[in-house]
This record gives C-alpha cells, sequence and structure tokens, in this order.
C-alpha cells in the first residue's frame, strides 16, 4: 500500500481531495482504510463509495462483511450504480468509477477482469492510470 499512499499523497498536493472507492473485497477496502486513515491529517478528503446494487456483499464470509459494515458509516457518501443485479450493474459500476475521475489508482495483475476492464475504459477515457500492481511487482523482483 505505500505505493498507493504515495500516489495519492501526490493528488492530494495537487488539489484532488475527492476519492471514488469500488468497495469490493481486497483492495478497495484497503483503500478505504488508507483513506479513512489520511483524513485525520487531511480532513478535507471525501471518500465516495461506488457500489454496484444493493446485496452484492451477500456472498461475501462473515469476516468480510463485517469489515464492510465498519466501513461504510466513515464513506461521505455511497452511489449505487444500479437497482438490479447481473453483469450489467458490474459494467455500469465500473464505469461509473471512470467518469467521476480525473485519475485512475489500480491494482490490477490480471489481463481479464472487472479491474482490467476498468482499467482498459480509464485509458480509452484518457485518464491517467496508475497501475500499482505493476509497479509492487517491479519492486518484488528488485527492478526499479
Amino acid at each position: 500500500m505505500a505505493k498507493t499512499e504515495a500516489e495519492v499523497r501526490k493528488l492530494l498536493s495537487g488539489g484532488i481531495n475527492r476519492f471514488l472507492v469500488g468497495g469490493a473485497v481486497g483492495y478497495d477496502m484497503e483503500v478505504a482504510k488508507l483513506l479513512f486513515r489520511l483524513k485525520n491529517e487531511c480532513p478535507d478528503i471525501r471518500v465516495v463509495l461506488i457500489y454496484p446494487f444493493d446485496g452484492y456483499s451477500d456472498r461475501w464470509n462473515d469476516a468480510q462483511k463485517a469489515e464492510y459494515a465498519e466501513l461504510l458509516p466513515q464513506y461521505d457518501e455511497a452511489i449505487r450504480a444500479s437497482e438490479r443485479s447481473g453483469r450489467d450493474a458490474y459494467l455500469l459500476w465500473n464505469r461509473l468509477l471512470v467518469d467521476g475521475a480525473s485519475v485512475c489508482i489500480a491494482y490490477c495483475h490480471k489481463q481479464r477482469s472487472g479491474t482490467a476492464y476498468t482499467v482498459k475504459y480509464a485509458k480509452e477515457w484518457g485518464l491517467d492510470v496508475v497501475n500499482v500492481a505493476s509497479v509492487v511487482a517491479a519492486e518484488d523482483k528488485g527492478l526499479p
């Protein structure tokens, strides 16, 4: 998360203080926790949850649901992408994350995934994309 924090701090120093977070298990939740921690230093940070549809977390395990429940009240705003579940809701969710952004910070390590779709969509719309997974992989291999 060090690379992500460095990128977030860069954005903050450039005047960006509104962050859209996808709310998925894993990287999204870790980024939300990072942003909530940074809010102690920078109270102007706004963290917006974009989620696909009501009940999208129903299949998560109890620990994941508990973590989500703990984070939920800390968001400044929550936006539901769709009233219905399904593939279209997930596509709309990914697009909303990009459409409301000026920069995309992602952890994308697979070429075929929802994250990969979102990164591709962000690039097509001309957003700067920082894939911290590439940086982490390079650091793990001792590359610059």
